[in-house]
Parts: structure tokens; C-alpha cells; sequence
């Protein structure tokens, strides 16, 4: 009889634990989504600092470095969709946050050896900062691709809100990269060694991989 009671008042409790809930796997995905913008457009303007010593910081080394990311990003983007209409789940979107944290640490330890071995056998710095940008940076880019596309099906429930769904979730990641470029520009890059804030990155992408799988026993 209590139970009916609060069906009846509509306050049946597990009615709204599992809408708090609904909204809170929501929220998070959109933390995450902005985690991912965030650390594209950081790793990007490091990616540039990278190169520097070794190519120079003219129009040719940037433009490399634009290329390499926009051509990850671009595969990561296709990838996120095609993996999203498998079987789509919270616990698999935390899984490409551990990804690409454990292809970007070891930028921290071979960053430099490859650099100099690509400086050594490409000095035009055209040429050798596209090899170097693509040897260093593709990886894990593709990865972060792939966050948003996936996110995108995540939270995508009826088919007539999906371009608000997609829209609200691009507006939040890119605002995440605008935030990454002014944060790494304007301040880590004062404060902080190149591998204290790619460590730092990577440690960031593994606590949201731990926040996705902890949020994914909510749904």
C-alpha cells in the first residue's frame, strides 16, 4: 500500500534515483567530452614546443603540426563513429582516456631520442617536423578523436534530439580545446617543464578513465 501511495503522489523513490542518476551519467560525459577538448589543444601547443628546438618555430613546423592534428582528428572522428554503433557503453568510452594516457606518457621518455633521430636523417624542416609531428603526436590524437562522436551516441536517446545532443556536446569539448590553449599558453608552459605537463596530462586522462568506470555502475 506504500508503494502504491507514492506512485500515485509521484515520488516513488526508485523513479527518481534513476533519473538522478540518468542526469548525472549525463553531466559527467560532458566533464569528460570537455577533458578531451582540453587535452587535444594542449598537447597541440606542446607539440609546437616539441618541434622547436629541432625545426625552428616558423609557419612550416606550425603548419606540420596543424596538419598531423587535424588528420588525427579527423580518423579519431570517423573511428568514435563507427565504434559507437557497437555495443555503446560508459565503462568502453573510459577506456580510450587510459588509451590515450598510455600513448602519451611515453612521449615524456622517447620525446627526445626521436626527435633527434628524425632531426638527423630530415634536416628540411618542412618535411622533418611532418615526420616528427606524426611520429610523436598521431596516436594518441586519434584516440582523443574519438571521445566525442562516442559521447555524442552515449547520450543520444530519441533520434529527434540528436543535433541538439551532438551540438551541445562539440560546444562543450571545444570549449574544453579553447580552454586548453589558453591554460597551456598562457600559464603551464610558465610554470611547468614539457614532461611535468604531458605527465600531468596523462594522469588527468587516467582519473577520467576512473570516473567513467565509476559513473558507468550508476547506469
Amino acid at each position: 500500500m506504500e508503494g502504491r501511495r507514492c506512485a500515485h503522489g509521484g515520488l516513488h523513490a526508485p523513479s527518481l534515483t534513476g533519473e538522478f542518476s540518468r542526469v548525472l551519467v549525463r553531466i559527467v560525459i560532458h566533464l569528460l567530452a570537455f577533458g578531451g577538448g582540453f587535452a587535444v589543444m594542449s598537447l597541440e601547443l606542446l607539440g609546437g614546443r616539441i618541434v622547436a628546438p629541432y625545426f625552428g618555430s616558423g609557419i612550416y613546423v606550425w603548419g606540420s603540426i596543424i596538419t598531423v592534428f587535424m588528420t588525427a582528428l579527423s580518423i579519431g572522428y570517423l573511428l568514435g563513429g563507427r565504434l559507437s554503433m557497437v555495443k555503446p557503453a560508459l565503462s568502453v568510452f573510459g577506456f580510450f582516456f587510459l588509451g590515450a594516457a598510455l600513448l602519451l606518457y611515453p612521449l615524456v621518455l622517447y620525446g627526445e631520442p626521436l626527435m633527434q633521430l628524425v632531426f638527423n636523417h630530415v634536416e628540411d624542416p618542412r618535411y622533418g617536423s611532418l615526420l616528427a609531428g606524426t611520429a610523436l603526436f598521431v596516436l594518441p590524437t586519434i584516440v582523443l578523436g574519438i571521445i566525442s562522436p562516442y559521447a555524442v551516441r552515449l547520450c543520444v536517446t530519441e533520434t529527434h534530439s540528436s543535433g541538439n545532443v551532438a551540438g551541445t556536446l562539440y560546444f562543450v569539448s571545444t570549449l574544453g580545446s579553447a580552454l586548453g590553449t589558453l591554460a597551456t599558453s598562457f600559464y603551464f608552459v610558465l610554470w611547468f617543464e614539457i614532461d611535468t605537463i604531458i605527465t600531468l596530462l596523462s594522469v588527468a586522462l587516467v582519473v577520467m578513465w576512473l570516473v567513467a568506470l565509476a559513473t558507468a555502475r550508476l547506469r
